[in-house]
């Protein structure tokens, strides 16, 4: 029956969500049934039935699935996020605004969905990966391009036997999908192998996880700690800044200083990650003008500089020990009209390399006790009114293409220059005309730090396969020019996630990222004096940069520059 009502669809080819609804009413009048669901529709367009839709325009078969696709925002980064949560275990700090809720990793709680879908699968990476996979697999999304998100406490802290199982079982579970008939795994996959074994398999899977991201403290990150993340596949790290205010952070009992956080973000991008800030607005011994202050601080100081942004502001907690402080009368956290102000002023500076990713956590808010408890859907808040202001957020994620490609629109190559700790980052980006709308982007940099960069992935201190040693530069009187790093920390087109070696209806697979990767090279030729260019490679994404001349040494994909001769 669904592959009759999915022939007919296709057939009479919808082209809006209302035509295909009103489609599907008629044909189940016509055929005295319950008006289909699209999750059962889709089920009758996988592969299998696909090839029994004899005579179909195959465009037409993918405009269908676009339309039945379930909450299609979750594929419209060009991606599918999946988090996993760790196991409760303890945490090195004692933040006062932290909840610590038994049978959960310290700072996550019940209610929340990420934390309520681990504990019901017993904190399992290869369950969570699995049930989550097959669930976006059924609502319609490809679920060829993975980021990871491992989620739960300080990751630096736990165990490395602990972390390296735990990575593992992860591309397990995503290359047991890939054997699959269908986004279903018999017993026989789940049996997880060595990290590097299931790495390798990843690199070809069907389901390939192109990058991992996790969550730490910026004290723990040192030399050692970048080289088990390398090891691991990790491409971006998340630093639990929350201010940048000695005091407050020591009021907050946080544990270290901001200099840690200056120090990790160097290390960080010289081994070419992504770094993103979860800062917390709110906090004791904060205020509104020191929040915004923040704000500014962290976007025009090259010390700082992240590339991505969660916001979180403060919020009470009773299994929280701030909550005493509050009942005490000695905390008040400021208002949410403040709180929605601030936040709007901070979208306004923020600068067009940088995606805030969050503006608030999602915590239920009977949980909450007081701050940011009535306003749990602050981004469509922020989002009214700045159609009702008339003013535009230019981070990446307001200006992403999403489902809006129009391949007849034209659109420029873009390049924006910036400092940050002590680097030349190189922001390149196709762009419409207003640049208003982005489609492709590449973060490169440059530094005459590269005898700093650690790339090992066996646990001892690799250098740099980019790097000239110092001995043998003063040796060769070579110049300090040819010690200059250049690596690729972050490539990324955007739109409607399309399937790997598929043709795209979106902005993916039409070659803008291919144009951004010699444009970098262009760069790095023609300005820096590198003799080598490298990229931070996810896994799953080792193929692609083989398919442009890269090759993996040391866990980084690399390739050497030419020398452009020129005429005489």
């Amino acid at each position: 029956m669904a592959k009759i009502i999915a022939e007919k669809l296709v057939e009479a080819d919808p082209q809006t969500k209302t035509q295909l609804e009103a489609l599907k009413r008629e044909i189940a009048k016509e055929l005295k049934i319950p008006c289909p669901n699209n999750i059962w529709l889709l089920s009758a367009l996988s592969e299998g039935l696909t090839l029994c839709i004899r005579g179909l325009d195959h465009l037409k078969i993918n405009r269908l699935r676009n339309l039945l696709r379930v909450r299609p925002v979750r594929s419209l980064s060009g991606i599918v996020n999946v988090s996993v949560l760790t196991k409760p275990y303890p945490c090195p700090g004692s933040c006062l605004y932290c909840p610590n809720e038994p049978g959960f990793p310290k700072s996550y709680l019940s209610g929340e969905p990420a934390a309520e879908r681990a504990k019901l699968l017993k904190f399992n990476p290869h369950t969570q990966v699995k049930k989550r996979l097959e669930n976006l697999a059924a609502e319609g999304h490809s679920i060829d391009k993975i980021e990871l998100r491992v989620i739960g406490g300080t990751w630096s802290f736990y165990p490395k036997n602990y972390q390296d199982k735990f990575v593992a079982s992860c591309f397990a579970a995503c290359n047991a999908l890939s054997i699959a008939k269908n986004p279903q795994c018999s017993k026989h996959c789940e049996r997880t192998k060595s990290l590097e074994r299931e790495q390798k398999k990843n690199e070809t899977a069907k389901c390939r996880i192109v990058g991992i991201s996790v969550e730490t403290r910026p004290d723990y990150i040192n030399e050692k700690e970048i080289i088990q993340l390398r090891k691991l596949g990790v491409t971006r790290v998340e630093l639990g800044i929350q201010s940048i205010y000695d005091d407050v952070l020591e009021l907050n009992n946080r544990g270290h200083k901001i200099d840690a956080a200056v120090r990790a973000t160097k290390l960080l991008k010289n081994a070419g990650f992504k770094i993103s800030y979860q800062i917390m607005l709110n906090l004791y011994g904060s205020s509104p003008a020191r929040d915004l202050a923040m704000a500014k601080e962290l976007f025009a100081n090259p010390d700082f500089c992240p590339d991505l942004l969660k916001i979180y502001p403060c919020a009470v907690l009773p299994e929280a020990p701030l909550y005493e402080i509050y009942q005490q009368g000695k905390y008040r956290p400021y208002s949410d009209k403040k709180l929605i102000d601030v936040v709007k002023e901070i979208k306004k500076i923020t600068p067009p390399w940088v995606r805030i990713e969050r503006i608030i956590r999602d915590i239920p808010s009977p949980r909450i006790t007081a701050g940011a408890k009535g306003i749990s859907n602050l981004r469509q808040i922020i989002a009214a009114d700045m159609e009702k202001e008339k003013w535009r957020c230019r981070c990446i994620r307001c200006r992403e293409i999403k489902g809006e490609y129009d391949p007849k629109e034209k659109i420029a190559l873009v390049r924006r220059d910036y400092q940050a700790s002590n680097g030349t980052e190189i922001f390149l980006s196709f762009e419409n005309e207003s640049k208003t709308k982005l489609f492709s982007l590449l973060r490169l940099r440059i530094t005459n730090d590269g005898s700093n960069l650690i790339t090992g992935n066996t646990g001892e201190n690799m250098v740099s396969p980019l790097r000239i040693e110092n001995d043998t530069m003063r040796a060769n009187n070579h110049s300090p020019l040819q010690n200059t790093v250049a690596i690729v920390r972050e490539i990324h087109t955007y739109g409607l996630q399309t399937a790997i070696d598929q043709k795209s209806i979106s902005a993916q697979h039409t070659g803008l990222g291919k144009k951004l990767i010699k444009e970098a090279e262009k760069i790095v030729r023609e300005e820096s004096g590198a003799k080598k260019i490298a990229a931070i490679s996810g896994i799953g994404a080792r193929a692609y940069w083989r398919k442009n001349g890269y090759k993996l040494k040391n866990t980084y994909m690399t390739k050497k520059m030419r020398e452009r001769i020129r005429a005489c």
